[in-house]
């Protein structure tokens, strides 16, 4: 088994072996991962942090040892809080990197980071004004970051930071935590779930304030909640059917 680090800014991860494949998820600075299997361009990798499997381009790969990947198994975690904020490599130039990236990572690949950065687990209302940072960002599938990002990709992001584990698909985030009855129930910072005509549950968002939801549609948006679903105040109409509400935290 080989095992690896993203020491790059960001990385898809695809669907198969084909850089014009479906991009599943994506890399950001910091994250490490399992190497499942060795092609001649790419690899089948799987995500510590989710366990996400995917390909990504063998040029993007920083190798490291297995005991260098337990180590940031249980290292302390450490995740960047401004939209954008730089890391010094070791031939002092300066790399951009995103909001949620692990910056923790960069002492480990002799690096240093510079910015603003979550070290512990945050307070449940620290959700919602992290999420406020992903505001307008444009939908991407397979996307986490400000710049594109998916509904599953937003809650896992926002909860990552605030030093929460969320699985990647709204499908997968839906066996987490305690399932509520009703809505009135509900606080700022639990998670709605949503289905579509086959009953698959394939969108999440953020329950805010006053029967609220911010969640990906087009963009990162603010939108009404009901026991119907979602009412998208500029179209006038219901967007998504809502399946049930969850309780992480």
């Amino acid at each position: 088994m080989q095992y690896g680090i993203c020491s790059l800014s960001l990385v898809p991860v695809r669907l198969a072996p084909d850089t014009a494949s479906k991009m599943v998820t994506q890399l950001l600075y910091g994250e490490h991962f399992k190497v499942l299997e060795n092609r001649k361009h790419y690899s089948r990798i799987r995500i510590a942090f989710d366990d996400c499997e995917g390909w990504m381009n063998n040029d993007q790969i920083t190798f490291i040892q297995p005991s260098e990947y337990e180590e940031l198994a249980i290292s302390e975690k450490a995740f960047a809080t401004d939209l954008v904020s730089f890391i010094v490599t070791e031939r002092k130039s300066l790399m951009p990197i995103l909001l949620g990236s692990s910056v923790a990572a960069s002492d480990f690949l002799n690096q240093s980071f510079e910015g603003s950065k979550a070290k512990e687990t945050q307070d449940k209302l620290q959700l919602l004004k992290t999420a406020l940072h992903y505001l307008d960002a444009p939908q991407l599938e397979g996307g986490k970051t400000p710049f594109g990002i998916d509904s599953a990709g937003f809650t896992q992001m926002v909860y990552k930071i605030n030093g929460y584990r969320l699985l990647r698909s709204a499908q997968q985030q839906a066996t987490q935590g305690e399932a509520l009855s009703f809505i009135e129930e509900s606080e700022p910072g639990d998670l709605a779930f949503f289905d579509n005509q086959e009953g698959e549950i394939d969108h999440v968002g953020i329950i805010m304030e006053n029967n609220y939801i911010i969640h990906v549609n087009g963009k990162v948006r603010m939108d009404r909640l009901d026991h119907t679903g979602i009412f998208n105040t500029d179209r006038g109409n219901y967007t998504h059917q809502l399946r049930v509400i969850k309780k992480l935290i």
